[in-house]
């Protein structure tokens, strides 16, 4: 089996977790590019990559296969469309690009070229959301007709608190929905099939300045949370809230698709099982890859009682990627096309937000089926 030489942009806590990724994955870390030489050099040392370099064209020298882009919002079209045009394959944190025209782009010039390019909407490689998704598409299933959930953070919950997130200049637009928003629409839709059409969106924040580089208080212009109302494709209700100043809440992503039927509920923070709600009896399915009817268990083969986690899924879906680069099948692995929907519904919102009226979410030819 071939080795995959990637290497990774970005320093931070994303480009660490990707480099533990690749490695769990098989996959050779060939460089780490900082924004300066010094910083490509510290990274490559703690994350374990032969060099670190100061510029993407420096990486892309070494010979990679694929480029990982872990770098903020504002710089994610550049990078790609530079890997994409020296031939690679790319890994793009969300947002794919900050506004949905450039995210369209760079979808068809990576179709045109044949080239893999994936974005991370890892909650998709948990295995009771891959069990959700088996039983709510199994053929005779009756759809679910109620889809709501939240996912809510605390990391700004504190009003002195900050992060280049916060600069709309680097971090685009949206913020709270572009971030952690879009995760939950994408798992409400690949899990049900099902297309959000239209939607109604408030959005919010929390502290109207936070501290500026100087320290000193500087307007927020995008919002610490949202809450969004919406259709979908098959005439099915829906409701999402997030929010990155909810004291309390870590990284609580939660869904429930509810049917006539049964309904699924599953929480990130506790991911182990998922719980199945019937009319007369309800059931908590813990993971087992040895339960008879159990989604195939990916690159990871942990039995029952040793619980997958973030990183467990990250390296999954990287595993994903490259064997995808190898021209191996990879069942739901989220591609730029899922990137561009994720640009699509955060603009839906925005305009929502902005007009108080309803919106449209878009889609077009250039899309992949979610399943794809």
């Amino acid at each position: 089996m071939r080795t995959v030489r990637a290497a990774v942009v970005g320093t931070g806590f994303m480009g660490a977790v990707h480099s533990r990724s690749i490695v769990a994955a098989g996959g050779e870390l060939v460089a780490v590019v900082g924004s300066t030489p010094a910083k490509g050099r510290a990274a490559a040392e703690a994350f374990g990559a032969r060099s670190g370099v100061g510029t993407l064209d420096e990486a892309l020298a070494e010979g990679v296969d694929v480029v990982h882009i872990c770098t903020p919002n504002a710089t994610h079209a550049d990078l790609a469309e530079a890997a994409i045009k020296a031939g690679c394959s790319v890994v793009c944190e969300k947002p794919l690009a900050t506004d949905a025209a450039t995210a369209a782009r760079l979808t068809a010039l990576a179709e045109r070229d044949g080239l893999v390019a994936a974005v991370p909407f890892v909650y998709r490689y948990y295995a009771s959301v891959r069990e959700a998704r088996a039983r709510i598409q199994a053929p005779g299933a009756t759809p679910p007709w109620l889809l709501h959930g939240s996912y809510l953070q605390d990391w700004l919950a504190d009003p002195n608190g900050t992060n280049w997130r916060v600069d709309a200049e680097l971090g685009g637009p949206s913020r709270a929905f572009a971030d952690i928003g879009v995760h939950w629409c994408d798992l409400a839709e690949y899990v049900t099939g099902q297309r959000i059409v239209r939607l109604h969106a408030h959005v919010g924040r929390s502290a109207q300045s936070r501290p500026g580089p100087d320290g000193t208080p500087v307007p927020v212009t995008t919002e610490d949370g949202a809450v969004v109302t919406f259709t979908t494709d098959t005439g099915a209700l829906g409701s999402v809230v997030v929010s990155q100043a909810s004291a309390g809440r870590k990284n609580a992503l939660s869904f429930s698709f509810d049917g006539p039927d049964a309904s699924y509920a599953f929480q990130q923070e506790t991911p182990e099982t998922l719980w199945i709600g019937g009319r007369d009896t309800n059931t908590t399915v813990a993971r087992d890859p040895g339960r008879p009817g159990s989604p195939a268990p990916l690159r990871s083969t942990l039995p029952a009682g040793h619980p997958q986690g973030y990183y467990e899924c990250f390296a999954d879906f990287v595993a994903d990627t490259y064997a995808a680069v190898r021209g191996e099948p990879a069942d739901g692995l989220p591609r730029f096309a899922d990137g561009l929907r994720a640009a699509r519904i955060t603009e839906a919102v925005l305009a929502s937000a902005g007009t108080g009226d309803w919106a449209d979410v878009p889609t077009d030819n250039t899309e992949e089926e979610h399943t794809a």
